[in-house]
């Protein structure tokens, strides 16, 4: 993820290739539009609210962070772009562990 060489393969990028490709991913909770009933009306939102504030103080911030929103970027030489193309899924297990986590936000 540095641009200077492909995440997967540790090649040198724009030294010994032409061209560097870039991968973005990210993964996020998906929300479907929820129906209101009159028992979640008659619910005490603020406490329930302060309950779950409270479980997340002893949760871990990467975990709870994980759970709404995550985003990778990886750079890849012409030969590694063909592999991740061809199966994306399964490419991904490839990829070097020190690009996990960065690029987050």
């Amino acid at each position: 993820m540095n641009g200077i060489s492909c995440d997967a393969c540790d090649a040198t990028l724009l030294i010994d290739e032409d061209v560097r490709y870039i991968v973005k991913i990210e993964v996020f909770a998906a929300y479907d539009p929820l129906e209101i009933t009159r028992g979640d009306l008659a619910r005490d939102g603020e406490t329930e609210m302060a309950l779950l504030l409270e479980t997340m103080k002893s949760m871990d911030p990467t975990e709870l962070e994980d759970g709404v929103y995550r985003r990778f970027q990886v750079d890849l030489c012409p030969r590694c772009q063909k592999r991740y193309l061809k199966d994306p899924l399964r490419f991904g297990g490839e990829i070097g562990r020190e690009s996990e986590g960065k690029g987050k936000g």
